[in-house]
Formats: structure tokens, C-alpha cells, sequence
């Protein structure tokens, strides 16, 4: 039997989570237990935890955000250089109120994800990982009209 925790089955639910609130909870689910110290893991409960906030009350909400921060620092600093453990983080805090003071990283996260896209394949991307980097980028606007020209080029 496969683990739930494969990078594959984690993006489908990430993907599901990120559109409906009972797939977020029955992500934050998987992961809510999860111990282990597998950077790319923890990245997906961080972003669990932050979906979870979404979908919180507002009593709740910060408390989830925050937590989801601190999984993220953990994840990031197992594996630095993991373009898709920068990717959740970046999804995650480039939808954050400013307020909040919990978007720090959206500059240093999107400049990593502009240069890990724009190197692939050498950018530790798979390719499925690489089309949703790219798509996200492009389609919410978060590069410029000429870097987003420079990345649809970009062969899979």
C-alpha cells in the first residue's frame, strides 16, 4: 500500500482543499498527527494548518495562521532550497491580510519560484509540480507580463 503521504497525493489534496472546505478539513486531518521530519511533508500540513485557518472561525483563525507559520519555518529549514516547499509557503502568504504581519517571505519565496521555473527541468521541480508553479505564477498575476512570456516558454 502507498503512503498518503507521496508528493503526488498530497498535491491532490492540497488542490481539493484549496476549493472546498470539507477536503480542506479531511486534509488538515491527514496531516494534523503527522511527526516525522520530511521537509516537503511538513510543508503540506503547514499549508493544511493555513487552510484550516480559512475555514475557521474567527477566534480560530489566528491561532491556525500562526501555527501554519511556524510548520513552515520548520519545513524550510529541513530543505531551503525546495522550490515547492516555497511554493506552498508563497501560496499561502501571498493570500494572507498584510496586517497580519505573516507575509515575509512572499518577495524571497517568488524570486526563488521565478528562477527554480525558469531553470526547469534542473529547477528540483517534477513536472506536474512545475505546470501548477508555473500556472499559480502566471495566472494570479504575481510576475510581470515579460516574465510571464519567459515562463510559457519554458518546456515541461
Amino acid at each position: 500500500m502507498s503512503s498518503p503521504y507521496q508528493p503526488a497525493t498530497l498535491r491532490r489534496h492540497y488542490e481539493l482543499a484549496a476549493a472546498d472546505k470539507a477536503a480542506g478539513e479531511k486534509f488538515y486531518q491527514l496531516l494534523a498527527d503527522y511527526k516525522d521530519r520530511d521537509a516537503l511533508v511538513l510543508g503540506y500540513k503547514a499549508a493544511a494548518e493555513a487552510i484550516r485557518a480559512r475555514d475557521a472561525s474567527m477566534f480560530n483563525k489566528l491561532t491556525y495562521v500562526q501555527d501554519a507559520a511556524r510548520t513552515f519555518e520548520q519545513a524550510v529549514g529541513l530543505d531551503p532550497q525546495n522550490p515547492e516547499i516555497r511554493f506552498l509557503r508563497f501560496s499561502v502568504e501571498s493570500n494572507l491580510p498584510a496586517f497580519l504581519g505573516l507575509s515575509k517571505h512572499v518577495d524571497e519565496d517568488k524570486e526563488m519560484l521565478l528562477n527554480a521555473a525558469l531553470s526547469h527541468p534542473k529547477s528540483g521541480l517534477d513536472a506536474e509540480a512545475f505546470r501548477t508553479v508555473r500556472s499559480f505564477l502566471v495566472a494570479r498575476g504575481h510576475v510581470s507580463d515579460a516574465d510571464a512570456e519567459r515562463l510559457n516558454k519554458v518546456k515541461e
